[in-house]
């Protein structure tokens, strides 16, 4: 028989709280998406499962403000929530990212259901801003207006077992006439390169092979720190990491690309053969008027010195049709630009105001037609040549690092899907024996694609990673418990191994 001295004494179990992330915009909404759910699943909540939609009982939207609408589509998302939040007691929203950092109280007023606001400052507080909308029952409005802690020391739950991010710098110091960026992200603020290597280390301890360094303006970094070659020293750096494959970046700035960086890329051999330069305009008025600190000259000829470096490197871009006062013949110089450089790749926008910037008020705002008709030439162009530049892969032996998720017909083709080091990608044949995201396989180049390349032989060798050891533990690991993978923080020297939990997903 128990006594009663025997017995646990009695406890308020509180039933899990689940919660759903929706992510607009670039990289950096990617990656803080990644720390909102390290920082929740800390607090206790667990991830609500795919295509929740909304049924979750916290629902965060991570905020872009670059686009004319962005407003209007978050708060028609949030009356799509009103309903459910008012028919589930104890639901929160909260809202965060560079609207929420703009509009501040204004979301609250419009959207009375919102619980909490937050901004790109202060992410590290959403949980406490949470509990406190709860406990008062009352929205919480908190915008930081600068930054009170590096992002990179809050907990994170990486979407990726094998590849992850990392922010080497916050903020812009630019000022380009379209973009509200540095005024909702603020000054650029970097990080100590000591920090940055041992995030990495730790990382690839924990099984991850390829990293990406992120930054508003990635190779500006140095400039807070007082070392012009800094960027350099630090791509050369993540050459010395045993075990780390691949090393990209993104986004630089044509301004700060300077010759040591492009000795570096083609020196350091985990640095991958891969750039996104963005072009904006090949018109040297147009450039200008964006406030953009490099002529069409200065551009081509960066690509043309890392050509020469890097002969097979794939050079991407961003391009914007219908600034404000482009003309014909303005349109005309960024077709030249695009035919000269042989993008393999151009994400292209059609020019819309951006609330708040000097461009919005700019004379000789274009015709929607007009933008409309140079967006269809320029993306006829930029197709017909991403065909030929892929076409120039064929035949060509390729080391893919094995992608999960990527290939949406994989199932039906029976295939698998990687990345080629240039960050191609490619469509595979599946190989009799396993294989796992993260490994690697090597294949010959049959097909060629805009947007894809085929390899139909059959795989020429697979080698087995410990990358692809971390997917595998992973996902045994989400099987039995889908809570989701926390990493806590990045230590200097040997990390704690990866703790026993797994997860993934984004926008």
């Amino acid at each position: 028989m128990t006594s009663s001295s025997d017995r646990s004494p009695a406890v308020d179990v509180l039933p899990t709280r689940t919660y759903e992330i929706r992510t607009y915009g670039c990289q950096m909404n990617v990656h803080d998406s990644e720390r909102l759910a390290g920082l929740l699943e800390d607090a206790g909540y667990v991830r609500a499962p795919q295509g929740s939609d909304g049924d979750a009982d916290v629902v965060v939207f991570n905020t872009c403000a670059v686009r004319e609408n962005a407003d209007n589509k978050l708060y028609g998302n949030l009356g799509h929530l009103a309903p459910k939040k008012a028919s589930r007691p104890g639901m929160q929203i909260a809202v965060g990212g560079c609207l929420a950092q703009k509009d501040r109280d204004t979301i609250v007023k419009r959207a009375p259901w919102v619980d909490v606001v937050f901004g790109t400052h202060n992410i590290g507080k959403l949980p406490v801003l949470l509990e406190r909308a709860r406990v008062q029952e009352e929205a919480q409005v908190e915008i930081a207006e600068s930054l009170e802690a590096f992002p990179s020391t809050l907990p994170t739950r990486r979407e990726s077992a094998y590849a992850a991010w990392v922010s080497i710098s916050v903020g812009c110091n630019n000022t380009c006439t379209f973009c509200i960026v540095p005024a909702l992200r603020g000054k650029e603020k970097d990080r100590r390169p000591g920090d940055i290597l041992a995030e990495i280390e730790a990382l690839v301890a924990e099984g991850v092979s390829e990293i990406t360094l992120l930054g508003q303006n990635v190779n500006a970094y140095g400039s807070d720190i007082g070392d012009r070659e800094a960027f350099s020293k630090l791509l050369r750096a993540c050459g010395t990491i045993d075990g780390l494959e691949r090393v990209r970046f993104t986004s630089p700035h044509p301004r700060d690309f300077t010759d040591d960086v492009i000795a570096a890329m083609a020196e350091t051999p985990n640095v991958m053969p891969q750039l996104h330069m963005p072009l904006q305009s090949g018109s040297d008025p147009v450039l200008k008027a964006m406030r953009r600190s490099y002529r069409q000259e200065r551009f081509l000829g960066i690509i043309e010195k890392v050509r020469a470096a890097i002969p097979h490197a794939a050079i991407s871009t961003d391009i914007i049709v219908g600034f404000p006062g482009e003309t014909e013949e303005d349109f005309q110089q960024t077709l030249h630009v695009v035919r000269e450089a042989r993008f393999a790749q151009a994400f292209t926008f059609q020019y819309s105001k951006r609330p708040g910037t000097p461009a919005a008020e700019m004379d000789g705002q274009i015709p929607k037609q007009v933008v409309q008709e140079r967006y269809e030439r320029l993306v006829a162009l930029q197709e017909e040549i991403s065909w030929e530049e892929n076409k120039k892969q064929v035949g060509r032996t390729l080391e893919l690092m094995v992608a999960e998720g990527e290939g949406r017909k994989d199932d039906t083709t029976h295939r698998l899907s990687g990345r080629a080091p240039d960050n191609r990608l490619v469509h595979f044949t599946r190989p009799d024996q396993e294989v796992r995201p993260g490994d690697v396989v090597t294949v010959e180049i049959t097909y060629a694609a805009p947007h894809h390349l085929l390899a139909e032989g059959p795989v020429l060798d697979v080698r087995r990673t410990r990358a692809g050891d971390a997917w595998e533990k992973r996902t045994a690991e989400k099987a039995a418990r889908p809570a989701g993978v926390l990493l806590g923080l990045p230590k200097v020297g040997v990390p704690e191994p990866l703790p026993a939990v797994g997860g993934c997903a984004v926008d």
